[in-house]
């Protein structure tokens, strides 16, 4: 079953990907998967980008978004979760 925001590239599945505009405690700013039960609402999110791989839109956020510090979100992307 696929869901709304994964369509088929070439065979591979593919996510949209954003981060939440406001920091966590620790200056983050978490980047989700836009299927995360705990994607922020639109009006406080920025797209990133359809990637395959998380470490893809990690690396994206951090080269379009330099002064900023990024987390993954530990639910859907708890690889990528530091703090």
């Amino acid at each position: 079953m696929k869901i709304a925001s994964q369509i088929l590239w070439k065979g591979e599945n593919m996510d949209f990907y954003y981060f939440n505009d406001n920091t966590d405690i620790y200056g983050n700013h978490e980047v989700h998967k836009e299927s995360c039960s705990f994607l922020p609402s639109p009006l406080n999110r920025t797209y990133l980008g359809h990637f395959e791989y998380g470490y893809q839109a990690m690396q994206a956020a951090k080269t379009k978004y330099p002064y900023k510090k990024f987390d993954g979100c530990a639910y859907c992307m708890p690889a990528y979760h530091t703090s």
